[in-house]
């Protein structure tokens, strides 16, 4: 038998892989239009949702992995996915399923170079900014992007039932 034995590095690529095919899967069938519908009234619709993983993903690792090559995000793109814009009842601003799924693919691929380049020496750094107390330390706030997109997914779940969309997994 042989056995292979994973790096922190490894171990997080996989999670960040692993969720990004489950949040492919789960946006897969569905339409531009779906991306809008609320499950219940004043809950997040899937574009905000994937507006926001998008962003908060390069606002913070970007400031703490600098030397990573996050894409530029369109114009306007984090104001039209903040929390104030998550209520908003007009499609105005919110993009295509292939518009979004094209972004967060380029996102994470960037996520995932950078993490390629680091150390396990750098997995343990302090991390700055707000979610320093969630996620003290890099390799720690690398891994919460996984965790955190495979949450919102799981909120896609309830939209596909109502949807009527077959489940998954």
């Amino acid at each position: 038998m042989v056995r292979f034995f994973m790096n922190a590095r490894q171990a997080i690529k996989t999670a960040l892989s692993s969720t990004q095919s489950v949040l492919g899967s789960y946006v897969g069938d569905l339409s531009d239009a779906d991306l809008l519908v609320r499950p219940v009234p004043d809950a997040n619709h899937i574009a905000w949702q994937l507006g926001h993983l998008i962003s908060a993903e390069v606002m913070l690792l970007a400031k703490n992995i600098p030397q990573a090559a996050y894409p530029e995000l369109p114009a306007g793109f984090k104001d039209r996915h903040s929390k104030a814009a998550s209520t908003s009842d007009s499609p105005k601003g919110f993009g295509t399923k292939g518009e979004y799924m094209d972004l967060f693919t380029k996102v994470r691929n960037a996520t995932i170079a950078a993490l390629e380049k680091l150390t396990d020496a750098d997995l343990d750094k302090p991390t700055v900014g707000d979610m320093a107390k969630f996620a003290p330390t890099l390799g720690s706030l690398i891994l919460l992007q996984s965790n955190h997109t495979l949450m919102h997914a799981g909120q896609f779940t309830v939209v596909r039932r109502k949807l009527g969309k077959p489940v998954l997994f």
